[in-house]
């Protein structure tokens, strides 16, 4: 794969990594909790959801293209609309201080894996991004076992470098996010952000 799809593809995937949301706040909580080093396997886990996230949407979709390419329409479809809602939702949300965000008691890295595996899996906005960027940026129904290891390797690296940026940040400046109004700044950055994707996605539909 060359180098200028897997840059397509790393850009917006930073920007969907970078955006507030569910797995971001479990990270910065436990961050502010626990400390930069014991929040780790919880990054790694939050990447284990990305890259399952990534094998289902290369393999899973390549099949339903080739076989119900009407229904394929209509997933890529909702993936557009989903995205809008969500650029709705956090034009509109309301902001707390992340460090409100219960911990669990269990530092162990195992749990700490499993939380941040738990996260991406539960989280919706996860799978309809890779459902609504991947069939639009490549022929998934040409992606051989190579190129599908660069799609990984960009996504543990792209996402694991963003969301520790997160971790990094909320260890040394914690009352960064404990301040709701630059929470709800970020949230309409994301907003946009959400918004613009969608209008892009849907021009190429």
């Amino acid at each position: 794969m060359d180098i200028v799809t897997l840059s397509t593809f790393a850009v917006p995937l930073a920007i969907a990594a970078a955006i507030p949301g569910p797995g971001i706040a479990a990270l910065v909580g436990r961050s502010l909790a626990t400390g930069f080093w014991p929040t780790l396997p919880m990054v790694l886990g939050l990447v284990a959801g990305d890259l399952s996230y990534l094998t289902l949407a290369v393999f899973g979709l390549a099949f339903i293209a080739q076989g119900l390419g009407a229904f394929f329409i209509v997933v890529k479809w909702a993936g557009i609309a989903y995205l809008a809602y969500l650029a709705w939702k956090f034009w509109h949300a309301e902001t707390r201080a992340l460090s409100q965000v219960t911990e669990a008691k269990s530092n162990s890295v195992v749990s700490s894996f499993l939380a941040g595996l738990a996260v991406t899996i539960s989280n919706p906005k996860t799978i309809t991004f890779y459902l609504a960027l991947v069939p639009t940026l490549l022929d998934i129904t040409k992606v051989t076992l190579v190129s599908y290891g660069q799609l990984a390797l960009v996504v543990f690296v792209v996402v694991s470098g963003v969301i520790t940026c997160y971790v990094a940040l909320a260890a040394k400046a914690r009352s960064l996010f404990n301040k709701p109004s630059t929470l709800k700044r970020m949230n309409r950055v994301a907003a946009t952000f959400l918004a613009g994707a969608a209008v892009g996605i849907a021009a190429k539909a």
